[in-house]
């Protein structure tokens, strides 16, 4: 089996010749490791290896995981990369360095709320159900431009905005479009491109990569 710090280092290796390519500085790019539903003794490798940035889908998971490893690894930055529920806003924000998944009104009240309370910002990517699909979460098309304009209102830091493109379809059409929705609103971020078309998001301007697979290998 290949080692932690080899497959880190063919991802990095991959990263800085898309970024070649692109014309853009690898430092353009923030890779996140997507350690969900992997055990602490599987992220502890990664850590090792230099890795320090992480993402997780779900607010309770890392709640049980990432306390002891960020003893070990103070460094260690921690992104909630999937749905989150209004009632986990406190908990997100207490746990999470940025969170990528705003996609609902309700969410932005609650956010606002938490940040408030514990009196700290975090920033966020507003998901985008970017292919129009019933079955995934995101804030549909036509609805981002209410939902920025009341993120703004409740002086919410977005920072960027966040898809993942339909099953089986080439997504170069849909990064190319995440990032001219991105331009029109004014973000600096685009959190896009995972494991098998990562190459192609840097292409299009994603700044957050989120691989998961092709670091760790299949779900635990």
């Amino acid at each position: 089996m290949e080692s932690a710090a080899t497959r880190l280092a063919d991802i990095e290796s991959r990263i800085a010749h898309a970024c070649k390519v692109a014309g853009r500085e690898r430092s353009e790019v923030t890779l996140i490791a997507i350690s969900k539903t992997h055990p602490a003794e599987a992220v502890a490798p990664l850590l090792e290896a230099g890795q320090r940035v992480f993402g997780e889908n779900r607010v309770q998971e890392a709640q049980g995981k990432w306390p002891q490893l960020r003893e070990r690894f103070p460094g260690a930055e921690l992104h909630l990369v999937g749905q989150l529920q209004s009632n986990k806003a406190d908990d997100a924000v207490a746990l999470f360095d940025a969170i990528h998944s705003l996609d609902r009104p309700s969410l932005v009240t609650a956010l606002a709320k938490a940040m408030d309370k514990a009196q700290k910002r975090v920033p966020l990517f507003v998901q985008v159900n970017i292919g129009a699909e019933e079955q995934k979460g995101g804030c549909p098309l036509a609805e981002l431009p209410a939902l920025l304009d009341q993120a703004r209102v409740a002086e919410l830091p977005v920072v960027g905005l966040m898809c993942v493109p339909p099953l089986g379809i080439e997504p170069a059409p849909f990064f190319a479009h995440l990032d001219k929705l991105a331009s029109d609103h004014g973000l600096a971020g685009r959190s896009m491109g995972m494991s098998g078309d990562f190459e192609t998001a840097i292409m299009l301007g994603a700044t957050h990569i989120r691989v998961g697979t092709a670091l760790f290998g299949a779900r635990g």
